[in-house]
């Protein structure tokens, strides 16, 4: 984890979200708490437990961006999951607990991955000798009796030429014939009581190494057989069972699972489909968030200090109609504000990110230089505001329908003519959108 202060992680969410302070505020003291925690003693560490946030707010105001953001900052796991997804222990759905064997997956990816780079080179360099192995074998017969060591001199002499064209490029489309591991290995499913559902346990995973690894032959290029030797390579030099366990320490310490659509369970019938009890969604979800452990095919996962981070617009309902277990376990609530007109002109603009600036950056591919004059960008963000208001208000995500409504004929002719300069002024804004917001049957369905 990044040892940021509370300041330092705002400043570097102002980078990608515009507004929000409250919520950005409130994500920041989470995120330094764990940092706090882990200076604590053991005995003290256990005690201290996550501040577990819900953010409330329309869709496109950056809740979720906030909780993935925050994420990369930590540097820790994260999974973004939809509670209504779930369904009540009984029915025809997916088990909550396979939130934290996801997450558990995608942390062990990340700590392989970061494994990975710190042998990159060796694996490259094994890839290669095997290569030569392939192309360029040493005469074994007389590697083996020893009484011949310069033909063995001459051999090595040799190889090392031909390693250094090998390393020049000289053989990258010479046809190699490799032995490589068959991983087509037919899933297997278990389902039962403890929630193994979905694990993707495989016949290799449980029986380990009782059953051979398959192998086969594949006729290929040397620059893909390079390729798929030095992940090979790689795999061989990473400490597996090492990376298990890291992987479980920075689940069980810094994981953070953000729960969009809580609002979605609480309250209410559920409508169309089976009768599923919200309730009975919310009881479910309720012992992970209160510490649990978890059974995953890397071992059993303890989610006692992970941070999880609720979203939901609760039109329809409010967090305190939530079940009083649940309420309890998200201390923190954030209100998240409304976006406005003069919002969307700092999302449009200010962002490392922001919208103007990939669109820009698209069509600098093809040699098309574009630019939006001030009355245009403005332009823009009164529409967004306006079509929110007088139809669904989707947020920020209204200024990405606009835009490719808006550029639409440039993104689609542009491609023919390059070295062009383009000028979007608030004159084409207003004569290309002008009748579709007026429209308001049309602007639902087109903006």
């Amino acid at each position: 984890m990044k040892d940021l202060t509370p300041k330092e992680i705002v400043s570097e969410l102002d980078k990608y979200i515009v507004g929000q302070e409250n919520a950005k505020k409130s994500v920041a003291i989470a995120l330094r708490n764990r940092w706090r925690r882990q200076q604590l003693s053991e005995d003290m560490r256990e005690e201290v437990v996550p501040n577990n946030i819900i953010l409330i707010g329309t869709t496109g105001v950056g809740k979720t961006e906030i909780a993935r953001r925050l994420a990369n900052l930590a540097d820790a796991p994260f999974i973004k999951v939809e509670a209504s997804k779930f369904t009540e222990v009984g029915y025809v759905g997916r088990d909550v607990e396979s939130i934290v064997r996801d997450l558990m997956d995608i942390a062990v990816s990340m700590v392989q991955s970061e494994m990975k780079k710190t042998v990159t080179k060796e694996a490259e360099n094994l890839a290669n000798e095997r290569l030569l192995d392939l192309l360029f074998p040493i005469n074994g017969a007389a590697s083996q009796k020893g009484d011949n060591p310069e033909v063995l001199e001459r051999q090595l002499r040799t190889r090392d030429k031909l390693r250094n064209k090998l390393m020049a490029g000289k053989f990258e489309d010479k046809v190699v014939e490799i032995n490589i591991s068959n991983e087509g290995m037919p899933m297997m499913q278990i389902f039962g009581s403890v929630g193994l559902e979905e694990m993707g346990m495989n016949l290799q995973e449980m029986l380990g190494s009782s059953i051979p690894q398959k192998r086969k032959q594949r006729r290929t290029t040397v620059s893909e057989a390079r390729r798929i030797l030095a992940q090979e390579e790689l795999s061989k030099l990473i400490d597996h069972d090492e990376a298990i366990r890291e992987a479980r320490s920075r689940v069980e310490n810094s994981g953070i699972v953000f729960l969009d659509e809580i609002d979605k369970v609480v309250g209410g019938n559920a409508g169309s489909g089976p009768d599923v009890s919200r309730e009975g969604v919310q009881r479910d979800i309720l012992p992970i968030i209160e510490g649990s452990n978890v059974n995953t095919k890397y071992g059993v996962v303890r989610t006692d200090h992970v941070l999880f981070i609720a979203a939901g617009a609760f039109h329809a309902s409010k967090p305190s109609d939530m079940i009083p277990e649940l309420q309890g376990r998200f201390p923190i609530r954030v209100e998240m504000d409304n976006l406005n007109s003069e919002d969307f002109v700092k999302i449009l603009t200010h962002p490392q990110n922001a919208l103007i600036k990939q669109y820009c950056a698209l069509l600098e591919t093809e040699g098309v230089k574009l630019t939006f004059t001030k009355g245009a960008i403005d332009a823009i963000a009164r529409i967004a505001t306006e079509v929110n208001d007088s139809t669904e208000n989707i947020g920020a995500r209204r200024l990405h329908t606009i835009m490719t409504t808006l550029l639409e004929d440039i993104l689609f002719e542009k491609s023919e003519v390059a070295s062009e300069s383009v000028s979007i002024t608030k004159e084409m804004v207003v004569g290309r959108l002008s009748e579709i917001v007026q429209n308001q049957d049309l602007s639902r369905y087109i903006l």
